[in-house]
């Protein structure tokens, strides 16, 4: 059934209005029959375009009678908290602030400024003398292949009351 609702996929992300959508994830719990499908897309993602999709999978597995009766379909977004797994999610997200778990240096953060094939670039906070506290910004280069999780950080905008 999961390679039958990804072929479906596939097709609607033909359609006008869809084109910039892909499958980021897609997970079926047997015992309580949900099935949840996370997009994402290399602009902007709305509900309406989940909303549609949601109908459109639900009017082919009602049809098939893949699952029943009684299920659960979600489709949404991946949220913010869930890692990065594909280069184009990267290239969406230059300039924002991501958190990059790496094999030799740990956990890095840093704002992203460019996304190559092989490696991205964050500018990242480091100390400029390690007896000082004073930080400095410096660009790092970070190999995909050394890179293990990799997520976007969530930035609230400081707010300054006048008063």
């Amino acid at each position: 059934m999961e390679e039958k609702i990804i072929q479906l996929l596939e097709e609607k992300f033909k359609e006008e209005g869809f084109e910039d959508l892909y499958l980021e994830d897609l997970a079926f719990n047997p015992a309580n029959k949900k099935l949840e499908i996370f997009l994402d897309s290399d602009v902007t993602l709305t509900v309406g375009q989940c909303s549609r999709i949601n109908k459109f999978l639900q009017k082919h597995i009602d049809e098939e009678g893949w699952l029943g009766e009684k299920y659960t379909l979600d489709v949404s977004s991946p949220g913010i908290g869930k890692p990065l797994k594909f280069r184009r999610q990267y290239t969406k997200n230059v300039g924002r602030k991501v958190e990059i778990k790496t094999e030799s240096t740990g956990v890095r953060e840093g704002n992203l400024l460019e996304v190559h094939e092989e490696y991205l670039v964050i500018e990242e906070k480091v100390k400029a003398d390690p007896k000082k506290k004073k930080k400095i910004l410096k660009k790092a280069e970070i190999q995909f292949a050394t890179a293990g999780k990799k997520k976007l950080l969530l930035q609230f905008a400081k707010l300054k009351v006048i008063g």
